[in-house]
């Protein structure tokens, strides 16, 4: 096991670099990271006083510092102590000033100003947390989209994701003995994708559930031949009404994510074709 120290520095709340360390990190194992986070460093005294720190942790440093005097005493310290460091975001912005044939603006935290889509993803956030789990059924028009499935299929993970990125997302479970109200298979405005997986890894998930919760983890609820019945309830009902199904089996949420924006932004450059 490889012992990794991971120095992160931004001028801002350090959310890029977390990101790009996390998939960066993602390519490797056996390593056993400890993450030091350094967010708003926006004076060489604040630098100082974290050089003293990294001294002492020698490890990687990751940067995105737009002010030149502030970088360039980092790069130069962490030279001096013999630590690679690297600036995260500047072939990115190399690369886009050339298109662009423009100048970076350089501006800590540009990205996090408070504007219009900023509060269009506060709104998406509260409005999926309050309809999780089949909640307020009068709403769902109001959906961009509407994630259906089983119990246990990943569909409020999903749905939080989602909102992260700005869409408003409601999710419904297919319950045999409690199907969702008629009005549910007449919405028009929200994207309806079913979520379904294979039932040896749905089993698996709720006995781990139950195991978590201190119950049984031997009832009809993770029963095999059950448990492969609602599935096939649960995919007769995508098939009659149409919707597109994604299997998340081998899917992490990102990449589930990933595949219903695809279906979101294929649905809209349809409609704008019409």
């Amino acid at each position: 096991m490889i012992r990794l120290h991971l120095h992160l520095l931004s001028d801002s709340t350090g959310e890029t670099l977390e990101n790009i360390a996390k998939a960066g990190l993602a390519q490797f194992e056996g390593v056993e990271t400890i993450k030091h986070f350094w967010p708003m460093v926006r004076s060489q005294g604040h630098l100082d006083r974290i050089l003293l720190e990294i001294a002492q942790r020698p490890g990687l440093v990751i940067f995105t510092l737009v002010n030149n005097d502030i970088r360039t005493r980092l790069e130069s310290r962490c030279h001096a102590l013999g630590l690679p460091s690297v600036s995260a975001l500047d072939p990115v912005i190399d690369a886009l000033s050339q298109l662009l044939g423009q100048q970076a603006l350089a501006r800590p935290g540009r990205q996090h100003i408070l504007d219009a889509a900023y509060y269009a993803r506060v709104e998406a956030i509260q409005y999926t947390i309050a309809h999780d789990d089949g909640i307020a059924s009068e709403d769902w028009e109001e959906a961009d989209i509407i994630l259906t499935g089983v119990s246990r299929s990943s569909k409020t993970p999903t749905s939080i994701y989602l909102a992260n990125r700005g869409y408003k997302v409601a999710n419904v479970p297919l319950v045999v003995e409690s199907p969702p109200p008629p009005s549910f298979y007449a919405l028009v405005h929200p994207l309806i994708v079913g979520l379904t997986t294979s039932p040896e890894r749905l089993v698996q998930i709720r006995r781990n559930r139950l195991l978590s919760l201190n119950q049984s983890p031997e009832t009809a609820y993770v029963d095999h031949e059950k448990v492969a019945a609602e599935l096939s309830f649960a995919r007769r009902i995508f098939s009659d009404q149409g919707w597109p199904v994604i299997d998340v089996t081998r899917r992490s949420i990102e990449e589930t994510a990933a595949a219903i924006i695809n279906l979101v932004n294929e649905r809209s450059a349809k409609e704008e074709a019409k």
